[in-house]
């Protein structure tokens, strides 16, 4: 490992885990003799920039621990767009600081940011390395079972659709439909959890709308109009990022980030769980409730997955791992070796196959009408999220008198 200081960021949208791959890094950083101090973007590539660091090696031991089990994104995050004009910035940065190697934790934008700081260090002569730490809710990074942060994500998916669905049973007198909104701009792995509580046909949820699949509005209603007869209620799971045959966003939503990509509901807009709400009330005359979580299974530590936090930490720990082994250029990836017992190994993916791509559910993982997750994909699921709580269903004996 090249002796210096090392310096350690966090980007994009957080999960109820992340701190906890921080706390990884900083702990396994304190054993490598070759690193002198553990620095901490504050905000990110955006601060770094600025200069704006702190001393994590300074942070009491007991401080460290706890981060494995606070939530939100500790260091603060940002979502900057790393520009051509941005490079020569960060590497005065690097070389004013005696950084040598960099880790961030983050999605595929984050990895391609380490990707290109690493590459162009080296084309001005400058000695460093790189490791990136998944994390996203997402599930949608490439080279990797799956990301530090999906399971606690999906538990708070389904329990809460488990939880909402009984509710929406019980008040069908009132309204007859709900609309669950759930954050996946390109990919539908987090709306697809939804289905894990789900122990009866009649139980919610009853359809479920991922990007994967083409969103068509005649067959939505035809769905929730069968759905409806058989049950008198409809349960219905939404992906923010689904789109119609043309393209365009079923949220209408038109404004972009810096990285390029729809920011659906945002101004202009409409959120996509309003939309089909409307069409429901507009084509049955039925009143319906909805709900839009948007960063709650982000930040959801009370729901966070034990196993889930752990893998976060160990991550961390790898991360700085190959650094001191002179890896660069890898991204920390989790390797599935067993379902049932449930184990799970450290790897790696080249930064170059991971950065700025998207992983789509496999095809399947999802029905052939495009409204539902199959039972692969529940297998794929439970040893990540565990066991849900059963709930009591009355037999409804009729009182004769």
């Amino acid at each position: 490992m090249l002796k210096g200081n090392v310096v350690v960021g966090q980007s994009g949208g957080p999960t109820s885990v992340i701190n906890s791959s921080l706390a990884g890094i900083i702990e396994a950083a304190r054993d490598v003799a070759d690193i002198n101090k553990v620095l901490g973007m504050r905000w990110g590539v955006e601060g770094f920039m600025a200069g704006n660091l702190i001393d994590l090696s300074a942070e009491a031991a007991d401080t460290v621990a706890l981060l494995r089990k606070t939530p939100s994104s500790a260091l603060g995050s940002s979502r900057h767009k790393v520009q051509d004009t941005d490079f020569p910035v960060i590497l005065e940065r690097l070389k004013e600081f005696d950084i040598r190697t960099i880790f961030m934790i983050g999605g595929n934008d984050t990895m391609d940011t380490i990707h290109r700081i690493t590459d162009y260090a080296a084309s001005q002569g400058y000695e460093m390395c790189g490791v990136g730490v998944p994390k996203t809710v997402d599930n949608d990074l490439y080279g990797t079972d799956h990301t530090p942060g999906y399971a606690s994500a999906a538990r708070y998916t389904a329990l809460s659709v488990q939880q909402v669905g009984r509710l929406t049973r019980d008040m069908q007198k009132v309204d007859q439909f709900t609309i669950y909104q759930s954050i996946g701009r390109d990919a539908g792995w987090l709306s697809a959890a939804a289905a894990l509580g789900k122990t009866s046909p009649a139980d919610a949820p009853h359809l479920i709308y991922t990007p994967e699949r083409i969103f068509d509005k005649d067959k939505f209603l035809a769905d929730v109009k069968a759905i409806h007869q058989e049950h008198g209620f409809v349960s219905i799971i939404c992906g923010e990022g689904i789109k119609y045959a043309d393209g365009t966003a079923v949220s209408a939503s038109q404004t972009k980030d810096k990285f390029a990509n729809i920011e659906f509901g945002a101004m202009g807009g409409s959120s996509v769980g309003l939309n089909l709400h409307k069409m429901v009330a507009d084509e049955f005359g039925w009143r319906g409730e909805f709900q839009i979580t948007e960063s709650l299974p982000m930040c959801a530590i009370d729901r966070a997955v034990q196993q889930d936090l752990d893998e976060a930490y160990q991550a961390g720990r790898a991360a700085v791992s190959l650094a001191a082994d002179g890896q660069s250029g890898v991204m920390v990836s989790l390797v599935r070796e067993s379902n049932s017992p449930y184990t799970c190994k450290m790897g790696t993916a080249p930064l170059c196959d991971v950065a700025v791509r998207a992983k789509p559910m496999p095809d399947e993982f999802i029905n052939e009408a495009g409204n539902f997750p199959t039972e692969a994909f529940l297998d794929y699921l439970r040893p990540l999220v565990g066991e849900l709580d059963e709930y009591a269903n009355l037999k409804f004996f009729k009182y004769q008198g």
